[in-house]
């Protein structure tokens, strides 16, 4: 192993394989340093991989990577306990290449894509641990791992080393996470036929659907439920903040298996095996607490600097999109040679210029808004499914006089003003 490269990526989940992928492509001596047995092996992800992001790195990628199914319809259930109502958007122009997104096995998926980073000249080292880098003269020179004679150089680290970053944190670049900055997701892959599949999701071959759950699914707390179709297999998981986990004292596979068990989830998995059980933690904190991510030698991308947008469920297209730019950059710098803040700071400006930056500040708020005032999953969920129900049952009265229930149901005038005040804070902070 060289003494020195010009680069070293810590963690090769979708925002670090990226990363090394356009760095190895540039030219760049690369080092991929991943602490699993493999890429993927302690990667989680729902499962939904977007074409544009990842084609911007590999063109057509999807003709031999080991991708799932397109989705053509993409579903949102708005839950409680005996009801849901239902919504969503089914176009079969996302069923002809070049698609939209696509469901994924990430032990599947990263171990292909990190194989690309490997022919393209990065050099990947699985089951290794980084435990901290090493700063010479203010500017980070290397990391130091766990294996023997483990210091290794570099001009520049980045570091994609997941939502708690231990390795960005020892740096100074931010303060450990708090629960409501932070969600864990509970998955299980689950075994189905095919034509299984395909049948209960109203599907043809080579069609996948996404639902997303809300309400109930999370028994009222901030997050989401999820079912998506694989060839073979199905994915279904829930995530939650950890201080609504903590609140209401359940426990992630406790929720999980309501969620299986939900009547109007259940006729979907009806006869499926276990295959895998999965548990990951997401960063929710969003624009507001992501902390420093440009240093001397150093850059911090994908989970490591928050990247997520909770609101849209999206964080590997944002995590693949910062790899790359964060590529670009050490690239620049490399010609330059010049691996200062000030240098790589180009790296922002590219994040803030773009679709990552700005979503991330779109959404800046919306998650601290949404924990903060739990009616919006514990009580007006559940109105909206009985306002339905009221409407949809046809037993003798008018439909004027169903309006006036509904209305009625609302509440007194003073909780009618309340829940227009919520709608309008809620579309405020989206807006």
């Amino acid at each position: 192993m060289p003494e020195k490269f010009d680069c070293i990526v810590v963690g090769a989940g979708p925002a670090g394989i990226s990363c090394a992928h356009e760095l190895a492509k540039g030219g760049a001596n690369v080092l991929l340093l991943e602490r699993g047995e493999y890429p993927g092996s302690k990667n989680v992800m729902g499962g939904v991989l977007y074409r544009k992001m990842m084609e911007d790195i590999i063109p057509e990628f999807y003709k031999e990577a080991p991708v799932e199914r397109p989705i053509v319809e993409q579903r949102f259930m708005m839950m409680d306990k005996e009801s849901a109502v239902t919504f969503g958007y089914k176009g079969l122009e996302w069923a002809q290449e070049p698609y939209n997104n696509f469901t994924v096995l990430r032990a599947n998926f990263d171990q292909w894509f990190a194989q690309k980073a490997v022919d393209q000249g990065a050099v990947l080292v699985c089951e290794t641990v980084v435990l901290e880098c090493i700063v010479e003269n203010g500017k980070v020179a290397g990391v130091r791992t766990d294996r023997p004679d483990g210091d290794i150089y570099a001009d520049v680290v980045v570091l994609a080393d997941g939502v708690n970053s231990l390795l960005a944190q020892k740096l100074g670049f931010h303060k450990e996470l708090k629960p409501e900055e932070t969600a864990l997701a509970t998955m299980e892959i689950l075994k189905l036929d095919k034509k299984i599949i395909e049948d209960r999701f109203n599907l043809e071959e080579n069609q996948g659907c996404t639902i997303e759950l809300f309400g109930d699914a999370t028994k009222g707390i901030l997050g989401t439920g999820f079912l998506y179709t694989n060839k073979e297999t199905i994915s279904i998981g829930v995530g939650t903040l950890l201080s609504g986990m903590i609140k209401h004292k359940i426990r992630p596979y406790d929720l999980l298996e309501y969620v299986k068990n939900h009547p109007m989830i259940r006729p979907y998995i009806q006869g499926s095996e276990p295959a895998e059980y999965l548990a990951h933690l997401i960063p929710e904190g969003g624009f507001n607490s992501m902390g420093k991510i440009v240093g001397n030698g150093v850059i911090v991308i994908g989970d490591a600097s928050q990247l997520v947008n909770a609101i849209h469920r999206e964080g590997s297209n944002l995590a693949m999109t910062s790899g790359r730019l964060a590529a670009e950059t050490v690239l620049l710098a490399k010609e330059a040679g010049n691996f200062s803040e000030s240098m790589l700071s180009r790296y922002r400006e590219k994040l803030f210029a773009g679709f990552v930056g700005q979503d991330m500040k779109k959404y800046k708020d919306s998650t601290h808004h949404f924990n903060k005032f739990p009616q919006y999953f514990e009580e007006y969920i559940p109105m909206i499914n009985k306002a339905a129900s009221q409407m949809f049952t046809v037993d003798g009265s008018s439909k004027w006089e169903k309006q006036k229930k509904v209305i009625r149901g609302l509440g007194s005038a003073k909780e009618k003003m309340k829940l227009a005040r919520d709608v309008y804070k809620a579309w405020k902070v989206m807006k």
